[in-house]
């Protein structure tokens, strides 16, 4: 039985997500971007959480751990390599790290690029991925912490993540980066119609996630490092695969 999701809107432009095990009925928060909304949506599902799975050490994904974690007596996961910084961290995970909810195996895929130490989630089973500020609907996190070459090594792994794989990412960013997308990759028709999609449902307030991974390969240009046509229009037909990406992240950072 796959787990249960809701989605919801924190701080301005940040997504929470519960994630619900309905055979056991453990749930976990990805990340805890702001308490109210997190409560409201407890309120809601009537999913008791269990866990937080911390994706990174932001304080727009951390701040409300302390207070989740005294209400509810949670445990808080994260990134090992971000221990020091993660608040109530009680215990970590790293590349190959397995968290249980329930029946349902989570693994952990170390994803760095934003952060020296960022996480994503994978729920093989559900089909289901968390990539927090990793991977975006149509763009990548800003490197703040490491070189283009890292963040390529991560999206190369999620971008190996099985084609129907339900993606949810940790901000609504996917309009901004739609209107840079058809800047890189202008002759590709998936993501002109993808574009207009998107345009429309910001413009009723709807959000644009969950993606897929087969979705992203075929309209993310952070994906689509190898495709000739955004090759050519960059004037890089010889240049590695990584020096394509780190071309199109440069581009987007001044975009």
């Amino acid at each position: 039985m796959a787990v249960e999701i809701e989605q919801f809107m924190c701080r301005t432009d940040n997504f929470g997500v519960l994630v619900h095990d309905p055979k056991s009925g453990e749930t976990a928060i990805i990340d805890a971007p702001e308490e109210a909304p997190i409560l409201a949506a407890i309120k809601r599902t009537g999913w008791m959480p269990t866990l937080i799975l911390t994706t990174h050490h932001h304080a727009d994904h951390v701040e409300a751990n302390l207070a989740l974690k005294e209400r509810f007596k949670l445990r808080i996961i994260g990134p090992e390599a971000e221990k020091a910084k993660i608040p109530g961290i009680d215990e970590t995970v790293s590349q190959g790290s397995v968290v249980r909810l329930g029946e349902e195996r989570i693994e952990v895929i170390e994803t760095p690029g934003h952060t020296a130490g960022h996480v994503s989630y994978h729920l093989p089973a559900s089909k289901v991925a968390f990539t927090a500020d990793t991977l975006f609907a149509l763009g990548c996190g800003r490197l703040f912490e490491c070189k283009p070459s890292v963040m390529y090594e991560s999206l190369k792994k999620l971008a190996a993540l099985p084609a129907e794989t339900a993606i949810y990412c940790g901000h609504e960013y996917t309009l901004a980066n739609a209107r840079f997308a058809v800047t890189v990759d202008p002759g590709n028709p998936l993501l002109r119609q993808r574009a207009a999609r998107v345009e429309a449902l910001r413009a009723d307030n709807k959000p644009t996630l969950p993606t897929t991974i087969g979705e992203e390969l075929s309209t993310n240009p952070f994906l689509r490092w190898h495709d000739p046509a955004i090759r050519k229009h960059l004037g890089m037909e010889k240049a590695s695969d990584a020096e394509v990406f780190a071309e199109i992240r440069k581009r987007k950072d001044n975009f």
